[in-house]
């Protein structure tokens, strides 16, 4: 089902196939921390950033090394032939040749999805452009499967709906579970009407607001994101709404007494640092969880079984 696949979108596995990798990823979660395992001994990880990034790259490498595989990594395109002028699709067919597996994330939205096009060994997209992050998405669910519940969730998406790939692809594996799923950001960074069609067409229950008040006393899962000053074409459009919303423990006085908050970090201004010490906050939660199911996406497509 899943040997040598690529991890490429969201929109590429079905539910059930979604729910096998998040099991597996919690057969694995106890040598996230603490056991050792030599299940991928042998194996090697390559690591292709194009962008910056903190918790994908390194949550990937400790998957792997908890596993007992080896992992390389190009560390910035300044430091490799890239900054040379080399295309991608020839970096893809050298490192190929190094590694099992490859994992990439890069600005161009698609880029993904041409390396897979080219590729000998399977390619796992963390992140392409505003396009797709699907292990993001595969974590954020593993979060809310075991800090929450997947079944009837009412979620908040708060924040950059335009630019933000995490929301996208969230959104999306979020309408195979049958959520109910609210929308509040500035009207500049509405959710596409695209992705919005997508969600009715399904059946999911969408409502769309700029006032986080009006949706938070009935949400089980906020979940925040940064607004992507990276993304703008126009610096003078992101002055417009940076700092929109910002989640405070006065404005959780109304939620739920089991509602969840989560953010795919890093954060900026988004959630004040006073509710990290409240039981509603996950996030760190959240990165951590981003290890086990790595691990199990890892093992699966290196065609390693428990």
């Amino acid at each position: 089902m899943f040997t040598k696949r690529h991890i490429i979108s969201m929109r590429d596995f079905s539910r059930a196939e979604i729910d096998h990798i998040l099991q597996r990823a919690e057969a694995l979660e106890p040598f996230a921390s603490k056991k050792k395992s030599d299940l991928l001994a042998g194996k090697i990880l390559a690591m292709l950033f194009y962008e910056p990034s903190t918790r994908t790259r390194l949550s990937f490498e400790t998957a792997m090394r908890r596993l007992g595989g080896e992992a390389i990594s190009m560390v910035s395109t300044e430091a490799s032939s890239a900054a040379k002028g080399e295309m991608l699709a020839d970096t893809i067919r050298v490192v190929g040749e190094y590694a099992d597996v490859i994992v990439l994330r890069h600005p161009k939205e698609g880029s993904a999805r041409m390396a897979a096009e080219i590729s000998k060994v399977p390619i796992i997209n963390a992140g392409d452009g505003a396009g797709h992050h699907p292990t993001q998405t595969l974590l954020d669910l593993y979060t809310i499967k075991r800090e929450s519940h997947l079944r009837n969730l009412n979620i908040v998406l708060i924040g950059d709906l335009k630019y933000g790939r995490t929301i996208h692809s969230l959104a999306y594996a979020l309408s195979l579970y049958d959520a109910k799923i609210s929308l509040v950001s500035p009207e500049q960074l509405q959710m596409p009407s695209e992705i919005k069609d997508d969600l009715k067409k399904r059946g999911i229950d969408v409502y769309e607001t700029t006032k986080l008040e009006d949706v938070v006393a009935d949400a089980d899962v906020l979940y925040v994101t940064r607004i992507q000053k990276e993304r703008f074409p126009d610096p003078s459009e992101y002055q417009k709404v940076a700092g929109s919303y910002r989640i405070s423990t006065e404005s959780l006085k109304n939620c739920k007494d089991d509602m969840i908050i989560m953010h795919p970090l890093p954060r900026v201004d988004e959630i004040d640092v006073d509710v990290d010490s409240t039981k509603h906050a996950k996030y760190f939660k959240q990165a951590f969880y981003g290890i086990p199911v790595r691990m199990a996406v890892l093992s699966l497509v290196l065609g390693c079984d428990v």
